[in-house]
């Protein structure tokens, strides 16, 4: 009998197994390990010129100009929905800027340097109302005229990109602005990977982080996509957290086009085309789910980094020659990956 009892009952892992269990259950160490493995083969296939100091900051500086999209994705994300308006968003209010400094204060690329804070300043503040005003018109397509997402924000990335290219023409708006915010920092004879600008994101990546998960608008968030009937029913205004979420995801579109100007010193109508993808891409490869109610700033900015340590660890191959027009493949193979790896943890759990 006790021999039986001792064959029925579970085998136990070992403290090993068990460890290593739980950090692949844990999608931050994950990536982790995936970023220095892909570092050190790159390293490798580059001929030692990956981890240079330049191609980092290249790195940094797209990593920069994505997770502000990332991040605004993530949060429509948790609450099970999408958006596909934030690349278009980048190029509209990145236009609308250029437009007001250029065409209405008559204000040019002359102006450069110290005394272009003020322009930049000024360009930031508009770029950040018109993300706004496009994540109010979201919530209104969903709330009031009870459209689904998908369809919603598919509607304001036509229109957004149509009112780009009217404003400015099909032409680069070249103001104001300051170069050296996008130089690499230096100490002493050190330089980092890490410019004026990147810090800046960081920065509004880590206080943004901290109201998702520490704030008691990040619970409703995701509450919301956990369970929108239970949500409401404990009184929470589910029209009224949607209008907050998508505000906010376009705000940090808007922002992400300020981002955009500085570092073309204009404003374009194709600064934000295709990067509602890679947005995408980056939240699942991050660990969210598309279904609602899970995902984390942390994962999310790991898994943007992800795609451009692969993108740019490619394209940098000396024993293999990678073509740039394979961008976009790379993209769709790592998110279906993430996915699939998401679909097995699942069925593992079950």
């Amino acid at each position: 009998m006790t021999d039986s009892k001792q064959a029925s009952s579970p085998v136990e892992k070992s403290p090993l197994k068990a460890r290593i269990s739980n950090l692949l259950g844990n999608q931050s160490a994950v990536l982790v390990i995936t970023l220095v493995v892909l570092a050190a083969f790159f390293q490798w296939g580059s001929g030692g010129i990956f981890l240079q100091t330049d191609l980092l900051g290249t790195v940094m500086d797209q990593w920069g100009s994505y997770i502000l999209l990332a991040v605004a994705q993530l949060f429509v994300v948790i609450t099970g929905g999408i958006d596909l308006s934030v690349g278009s968003t980048v190029s509209l209010s990145s236009v609308v800027a250029g437009w007001v400094v250029v065409k209405q204060m008559n204000v040019g690329a002359e102006i450069t340097g110290a005394a272009a804070l003020p322009y930049i300043g000024l360009i930031t503040l508009i770029c950040l109302a018109v993300g706004i005003l496009v994540g109010l018109v979201n919530s209104f397509l969903i709330n009031q005229l009870k459209i689904v997402p998908f369809i919603a924000t598919l509607a304001t990335m036509g229109a957004s990109n149509g009112i780009a290219v009217m404003i400015s023409v099909g032409q680069p708006l070249q103001g104001p602005n300051d170069w050296d915010l996008g130089t690499l920092w230096a100490i002493g004879d050190f330089t980092l990977p890490v410019s004026t600008m990147v810090f800046i994101t960081l920065v509004i990546t880590t206080v943004v982080g901290l109201f998702l998960h520490k704030s008691r608008f990040g619970l409703y968030t995701y509450a919301l996509g956990s369970n929108p009937f239970a949500t409401r029913g404990a009184g929470i205004s589910v029209e009224r957290q949607i209008i907050k979420v998508y505000m906010l995801s376009g705000g940090l579109a808007g922002l992400a086009g300020a981002y955009a100007y500085v570092r073309l010193g204009a404003g374009s109508n194709t600064s934000g085309m295709g990067m509602e993808l890679y947005a995408i891409a980056a939240v699942v490869i991050g660990g969210a789910s598309l279904m609602g109610g899970v995902g984390r700033i942390v994962g999310v900015a790991l898994g943007t980094l992800v795609l451009f340590v692969v993108q740019s660890g490619l394209l940098t191959m000396t024993v293999v020659q990678v073509s740039p027009d394979l961008k976009q493949v790379i993209v769709a193979i790592l998110i279906a990956a993430a996915v699939a790896v998401q679909t097995l943890r699942k069925s593992n759990r079950k």
